[in-house]
């Protein structure tokens, strides 16, 4: 079941890059972006996020934090980080708690085989917590532009 628009997200622990626990409440007071990938080092999760990267000054600008979340490691999170240099911290959502709260897992096919992965998916919550907009099933190209003018307009 998806969480309703307009509606306060659920307050949940947060494994974050940096070995950090937090919880989606500790954001409250600026806007926030999570967005959710299939899995760490591969190439349309790699370019998503190094398109949150290349605009995290604008995001900074609408006072909206960016934060990343797969079903992969912490360790695994860690070095994705690392190696493309993002600013913004990873969630290592191991147990699918965070995964199922969004309704971000679904049933795939890849080369004739179905298994349940995570649907690219972004959310935007605003500074008191509340789900504003989702964007289900995403492309990556000109996605976080799109998210970017959401957020400003949030503003």
């Amino acid at each position: 079941m998806s969480l309703p628009l307009g509606e306060p997200v659920p307050d949940l622990d947060l494994v974050l890059t940096g070995d950090r626990t937090l919880k989606l409440s500790d954001y409250r007071g600026k806007a926030l972006v999570l967005y959710f990938y299939p899995k760490a080092n591969t190439a349309g999760c790699t370019q998503e996020g190094q398109d949150f990267r290349d605009m995290t000054g604008a995001f900074a600008a609408t006072a909206t934090v960016i934060l990343g979340a797969s079903r992969d490691s912490l360790k695994a999170q860690e070095s994705f980080k690392a190696k493309q240099g993002f600013s913004f911290d990873l969630i290592a959502d191991t147990d699918e708690t965070l995964c199922r709260a969004f309704d971000v897992i679904k049933l795939k096919k890849m080369y004739g085989r179905e298994s349940l992965g995570i649907e690219r998916s972004t959310f935007l919550i605003d500074a008191a917590g509340v789900l504003r907009h989702e964007w289900r099933a995403v492309k990556v190209k000109g996605h976080v532009a799109e998210v970017l003018a959401a957020a400003r307009a949030l503003t």
